[in-house]
């Protein structure tokens, strides 16, 4: 009687190489997917934050005789939106330290060491109808366009930046919008007159709040000083 023997049979060293390439093109194929889905899932965090913080700014006019903060002088008596902001968030600060608040970071911000993700509008005008930055909080009602006037935009990130560790910190004040050379047009990298609300952060462009608390995206070519301009 014939008994038949079969031979077990691996893999021989082409058919590996076959199968390893094929999975370095499926991966290769599946990175830039799997990236830019991630970037998306930031992308709406970063919005659903603005929205957050945007009915916190709401809930705060309407306690406050419809005054909304601007900006805040360095060692003044005027605290910064963010502090301000804090009562009214469904997110409570431990130990009234806003650093522990979420929603005022974007999680596509590079430096993660960044406290304050989003630069307030502090945009007003002297008498010769030059920006200048406006210091005290102004009323709702004072603003004719707040469906297209931005509130917050994200921080632009880069050396010429400064990264916010405390609300303290005299920086506080360079997250403030209130000149041409802050938009995202901008090529400046100065401290003081640099650019200021970020260029691309997402996509080639940024995510905004308008005063009438919705968020939206918008392209930095297509953001002018007039939707700055709290009193135009």
């Amino acid at each position: 009687m014939l008994i038949s023997i079969r031979k077990k049979r691996g893999f021989t060293l082409i058919e590996l190489l076959v199968v390893i390439s094929i999975i370095a093109l499926l991966m290769a194929i599946m990175m830039p997917v799997l990236r830019k889905a991630r970037e998306q899932g930031k992308d709406v965090v970063c919005r659903n934050n603005l929205r957050q913080i945007g009915m916190a700014a709401n809930f705060y006019a309407e306690q406050y005789g419809l005054l909304i903060p601007r900006s805040a002088e360095w060692g003044g008596n005027i605290k910064p939106w963010f502090q301000l902001f804090m009562p009214f968030l469904s997110q409570r600060p431990v130990g009234d330290d806003y650093r522990n608040v979420k929603i005022f970071r974007c999680p596509s911000y590079p430096d993660k060491e960044q406290t304050l993700c989003f630069v307030v509008n502090g945009w007003g005008y002297d008498g010769d109808n030059d920006s200048r930055m406006q210091g005290k909080p102004t009323r709702l009602t004072e603003c004719p366009r707040p469906a297209t006037t931005i509130y917050l935009a994200d921080n632009e990130d880069g050396p010429w930046r400064t990264i916010i560790k405390k609300a303290s910190d005299r920086d506080v004040t360079r997250c403030d919008v209130f000149r041409p050379s802050h938009l995202p047009n901008s090529d400046s990298q100065d401290i003081t007159g640099g650019r200021r609300v970020a260029r691309a952060r997402h996509k080639n462009g940024c995510n905004v709040l308008f005063l009438d608390w919705h968020v939206g995206w918008m392209a930095a070519e297509e953001m002018t000083t007039a939707m700055w301009n709290y009193n135009e």
